[in-house]
């Protein structure tokens, strides 16, 4: 079947995010569950991502990992969904500025921080994020426009991946509670396709 999805995830996984992408495009997928340390790492699996890690997606035969390029991927993929600026819109650049600063300085800059790892002040232009407080600073930046979403009045797989993020950092306190934060985490938390991915995945953890 064309554009037949086959999703590859674990419910305790960055899955998650690539699940609530899913639900917002609308279109039907097959979820393959993985665990840790076994089918994760069987030779199937690892033909399909060599680093035996989930989320993976294979669309009508094309295989796509990591979180930020799925959802970017699925954004220009299936158009319908409006979830992406066109090439030739505007707001392309702030949605591709954001999809990559999470996926870069973002995520790079929690993981640091969370172990402990981050640079000496004298070091930090050794590191794509400067410091943990600039990008903290930057990431606010994203979320404190006039509109409710990254993109103003439109919201987007940026707000998907970005979101995801900042939710999960609220969460787990690895991100300040900003002012700009909180709200735009609950209206992500309110949206339908969040609700439904977060229940799927949750009665998948209580099977597991």
């Amino acid at each position: 079947m064309a554009d037949e999805i086959v999703f590859y995830t674990n419910p305790m996984s960055r899955g998650r995010i690539v699940r609530w992408m899913l639900e917002e495009v609308g279109r039907p997928y097959r979820t393959e569950v993985l665990d840790y340390g076994t089918t994760m790492k069987a030779p199937e699996y690892l033909a399909i991502n060599p680093m035996g890690k989930v989320p993976a997606i294979v669309c009508d035969g094309e295989v796509v990992t990591e979180c930020a390029a799925i959802c970017t991927f699925l954004a220009d993929r299936f158009p319908e969904a409006g979830l992406a600026p066109g090439p030739q819109e505007a707001g392309r650049g702030t949605y591709l500025r954001w999809m990559f600063f999470a996926a870069g300085p973002l995520e790079a800059a929690v993981t640091a921080n969370s172990l402990g790892l981050l640079p000496p002040a004298d070091k930090a232009g050794t590191v794509g994020y400067g410091s943990y407080d600039a990008m903290v600073d930057a990431l606010e930046t994203a979320v404190s426009g006039p509109g409710p979403w990254i993109l103003g009045d439109r919201f987007s797989a940026a707000d998907v991946y970005v979101g995801a993020q900042i939710n999960w950092g609220l969460m787990f306190k690895s991100l300040p509670e900003r002012a700009a934060f909180i709200p735009y985490a609950e209206r992500l938390r309110a949206r339908p396709a969040y609700i439904r991915a977060s229940e799927i995945d949750d009665a998948l953890m209580l099977k597991g």
